[in-house]
């Protein structure tokens, strides 16, 4: 049944993703969730796409959408999307955005798609399968020490008012590594985790759609992903580091000097 789900996830990703394609470079009508938390119209259209996919092929199942849709009840399987993860990025005409789609099983993330539409990769997962873009297999880089080491980051929406803002941590790795990315699609950072692009990961104040599909990517293709402090990772926990394996024990130290509670 898991190929079924991944089917109805991987067509309702490159549906969406065709349609912020064709509306990328275009005028835009944007809103705001936050002083510069922005959604466009092109969020709201994809998320309605997706999750109309996925009541025509599995109407008992719950959904957690980012944008609008909050349908939840008691079954075994919950839906978490992202409709267009790096809005920011879609809003300015910067090609580095996602659609995220996962689904979880009695709590577990079993089945897990990030599409990247300018690229048009689609990166995939099941739980226990391993990880595949556009149906070749990927896996984590055998790179190390840190020094050596690419890695990603984010810092959220609310960082000029709270100081628990990632900066610390920022400013730190960019000594301990080789160098720090930071490209604004959380769920596309992961994916490229995941296929050995970068080496390492870590983020803060993200939600389950921003992390759900982009963590079974990381741990499917060989790599380690838990919390800042090294405990156990679920969706329901804000903080993340993903990684080749090789280098976590390292970055859990560089964010043990910096973390703030």
């Amino acid at each position: 049944m898991t190929a079924t789900y991944l089917a109805v996830a991987a067509e309702a990703a490159r549906r969406a993703g065709q349609l912020q394609r064709e509306r990328l470079w275009t005028d835009h009508d944007i809103r705001y969730k936050g002083e510069i938390d922005l959604v466009t119209e092109v969020d709201q259209a994809s998320e309605e796409l997706i999750v109309a996919a996925i009541r025509a092929a599995f109407p008992d199942h719950d959904i957690l959408a980012e944008e609008q849709t909050r349908e939840t009840g008691t079954s075994r399987y919950r839906w978490i999307v992202d409709p267009l993860d790096g809005t920011t990025n879609y809003a300015h005409g910067f090609p580095w955005f996602c659609v995220s789609i996962a689904l979880e099983i009695d709590g577990e993330v079993t089945v897990g798609v990030v599409y990247h539409p300018v690229m048009d990769e689609l990166f995939s997962a099941v739980k226990g399968e391993g990880a595949f873009v556009n149906g070749s297999p990927i896996h984590v880089s055998s790179r190390a020490p840190l020094k050596q080491c690419l890695l990603a980051t984010g810092f959220p929406y609310d960082r000029t008012r709270d100081n628990e803002n990632n900066f610390d941590n920022f400013y730190r790795f960019q000594f301990a590594a080789r160098a720090v990315r930071r490209a604004g699609a959380a769920a596309l950072d992961l994916a490229c985790v995941a296929a050995g692009r970068l080496d390492g990961y870590w983020e803060l104040k993200l939600k389950p759609w921003d992390v759900a599909a982009g963590s079974l990517l990381v741990t499917e293709a060989g790599g380690r992903v838990t919390t800042h402090d090294g405990a156990s990772f679920s969706v329901s926990e804000h903080r993340i580091l993903a990684s080749n394996g090789l280098i976590h024990d390292e970055m859990l130290r560089v964010l043990a000097a910096g973390d703030t509670l």
